[in-house]
């Protein structure tokens, strides 16, 4: 038999083993380290991009790539519930299992899901990268990361139609992009 002749025969056998062992693994849930991609819809049903959440050794990191959003400074903020239908009021308060104050100006601190704005370019694009101390995105709760975003009724992500301006809970405005990190567990 010739090189040529073996090759194709090597690569389908290789192939095949490949698929054999790949086949078990399809069905099973992917590794908590792995990002959680969340899809934002606006409140007329546009797609507004999406955010990634990935665990890292302290937190969350959560990068942001949005669009057909308005120019300017938006309040960027994890919701307490995983829901943003009927519509985004479903999604709850900013996620704030401590029971502090809002804002990063705040004198009793402020909300675990509260992050920096985020500022859309003329083009309706932006893009960003925050990062959310002591979270995790899929538990367990425990000493190192005392919040879960993947609690009973999950948790969303908002974006808000004004830039928050880190103390009054209402600055930022109406909400106007809206999409579920996890959902509720039933």
């Amino acid at each position: 038999m010739t090189r040529s002749a073996t090759t194709p025969r090597l690569c389908l056998a290789a192939l095949g083993a490949l698929a054999a062992v790949a086949a078990p693994l399809a069905g099973q849930e992917a590794p908590a380290d792995q990002p959680t991609e969340t899809q934002l819809k606006t409140a007329d049903g546009r797609d507004a991009g999406t955010v990634t959440f990935r665990q890292a050794e302290h937190g969350v990191l959560v990068m942001a790539k949005l669009k057909n959003l308005t120019p300017g400074p938006h309040g960027f903020h994890i919701h307490e519930t995983g829901a943003c239908t009927p519509d985004f009021k479903a999604a709850g308060g900013h996620y704030n299992p401590a029971g502090s104050e809002h804002g990063f100006d705040g004198a009793g601190g402020y909300h675990v899901g509260d992050m920096p704005n985020i500022h859309v370019g003329e083009d309706g694009t932006a893009m960003g990268e925050f990062f959310v101390p002591q979270v995790s995105v899929s538990g367990p709760e425990n000493d190192r990361y005392p919040y879960t975003l993947d609690d009973a009724d999950g948790s969303a992500i908002m974006v808000h139609s004004g830039g928050d301006d880190y103390a009054d809970m209402a600055s930022a405005g109406d909400r106007v992009a809206c999409g579920v990190i996890m959902p509720p567990r039933g």
